[in-house]
């Protein structure tokens, strides 16, 4: 059945320049393979933003294989910032902009924001984050909002190689590195650390790997 739904979604892919990132792609994509229109319903019942979804988490997959088979070296910053420029190289931009166009709607907002922490989950998770405490969220809300900015970034990119997004992602993550040690050093103000507790304490870390999903 799975591999069905992925064949389906691929055949869809090359009419989404064409019909868009919708119901008509997929229905398309099930007459390319002699399959009933009414299996493109059944497997991406959401339409557009279920193929969009599909096709995002195949470049997660893709990175998280990258992270497993080749693990960037180097000091830590270096390391997520090499994960979120491969993960844009495994991505197409006229993809993206089709699926950002469907995801953007509101209705399908809380699935944008799903796929942006599944993202950063793949690239904590591939770095050996071990976590299990509020930082678990914490990292990858921040990291989500890194890897959003650097898509929107990368997208109206003309530069050569797209040189440009890589200095871009290096300065978001330079802000990133340096709120941390703001936090860190904030936290050893009495009080501060109480604050911060009450404010995020309402999140249970995960006990599981189940859990997290």
């Amino acid at each position: 059945m799975t591999d069905t739904r992925d064949r389906l979604a691929e055949a869809a892919i090359p009419h989404i320049p064409f019909d868009g990132m919708n119901m008509a792609s997929l229905r398309a994509g099930a007459r390319d393979l002699d399959l009933s229109a009414d299996v493109a319903t059944a497997f991406f019942p959401g339409g557009g933003a279920d193929l969009a979804a599909w096709i995002h988490r195949r470049g997660d997959d893709d990175l998280a294989q990258w992270l497993a088979d080749t693990a960037p070296e180097g000091r830590f910053r270096d390391r997520v910032a090499a994960a979120i420029w491969q993960r844009l190289a495994f991505a197409d931009p006229e993809m993206v902009r089709a699926a950002s166009a469907v995801l953007a709607l509101p209705q399908n907002q809380p699935l944008a924001a799903k796929l942006m922490w599944g993202t950063a989950d793949v690239i904590w998770s591939g770095l050996g984050d071990s976590s299990r405490d509020v930082n678990w969220y914490s990292k990858r809300a921040t990291l989500s909002a890194v890897y959003a900015a650097s898509v929107l970034y990368w997208l109206g990119d003309q530069s050569e190689g797209r040189q440009d997004t890589r200095a871009f992602i290096d300065r978001r993550i330079d802000g990133v590195m340096q709120f941390e040690k703001l936090k860190a050093s904030a936290r050893k103000i009495p009080g501060v650390a109480m604050l911060t507790d009450l404010a995020l304490g309402w999140v249970q870390a995960p006990k599981t790997a189940e859990t997290k999903e």
